[in-house]
């Protein structure tokens, strides 16, 4: 309205300011966080888009811990809110269960990793097999073989080939599984001087971190493909694998990506 009064009747901005009752410190601010809002708005539309399972929670601290910007979560959560990115929950009922023992945390790499299966299936209707290898003490993934079937064989060629780059673990917590419990497997952990701890029948809290991770996999990684082959799996297996390690944030390390921490260490 002042600037509307200047130039259609030609007074001073002081005049034009003391009778619409305006600051003259009003009359000359500009904005000057549009530029920034627009730069997270399109963060968060290119964040939304790539990772479809990612919540609010996520793209903070992903653009917070991975790409070190320093705005506010109110600001951003704000914009987040407008551009109505928010992810649809479905509300679960809630079971009372008696809270399980604690898992101990691991204070260095190596220490004890834990390992699960999954399935999942390819478009043709052929069973399809991941087996999942975690590290407790970073949360970093080591490794998910794909197959249509995996024994207890490929088990300890998977194992092989990961020792060789990341070194042997003290120990490995797994569950009772046919592939879990083969003389085998048994055997080379016995040769490698690792200590097998099984977790006993139907208790797999006592498996937490894998379980945590699977639920992971299972929500951004196989919920969002058709696989046509078990090659086209594995490679898109390995893509999410690294994306989860290096800048995926996690909450359960302080919403920092897992290879993060361990450079930390």
């Amino acid at each position: 309205m002042a600037k509307t009064a200047i130039e259609r009747h030609g007074i001073s901005i002081r005049f034009a300011c003391q009778c619409l009752s305006v600051s003259e410190s009003c009359y000359y601010y500009e904005p000057k966080l549009s530029s920034e809002n627009a730069e997270i708005a399109d963060w968060l539309l290119r964040l939304t888009t790539a990772h479809k399972r990612w919540g609010f929670g996520l793209c903070f601290l992903y653009l917070r811990n991975v790409k070190g910007y320093g705005w506010n979560h109110k600001r951003v959560y704000r914009i987040y809110r407008e551009l109505e990115l928010n992810l649809r929950i479905r509300p679960k009922r809630r079971i009372k269960r008696d809270k399980p023992d604690a898992l101990s945390v691991p204070t260095a790499a190596n220490q004890v990793w834990s390992v699960d299966f999954m399935s999942d299936s390819l478009i043709d209707g052929r069973l399809l097999r991941t087996f999942n290898v975690l590290d407790d003490y970073n949360r970093e993934g080591l490794g998910i073989e794909v197959d249509l079937s995996l024994p207890s064989l490929r088990v300890i060629r998977s194992l092989e080939q990961i020792i060789e780059w990341r070194g042997k673990p003290n120990a490995i917590r797994l569950d009772n599984g046919p592939e879990n419990i083969a003389q085998a497997l048994i055997d080379w952990a016995n040769s490698k001087q690792i200590t097998l701890m099984y977790i006993q029948p139907g208790k797999p809290t006592q498996n937490a971190y894998i379980e945590r991770y699977n639920r992971t996999v299972r929500h951004e990684w196989l919920d969002m493909h058709l696989f046509e082959s078990v090659e086209q799996a594995q490679e898109l297996a390995t893509e999410w694998l690294w994306l989860y390690n290096n800048e995926r944030p996690n909450t359960a390390i302080g919403g920092i990506p897992p290879s993060s921490l361990l450079k930390a260490a």
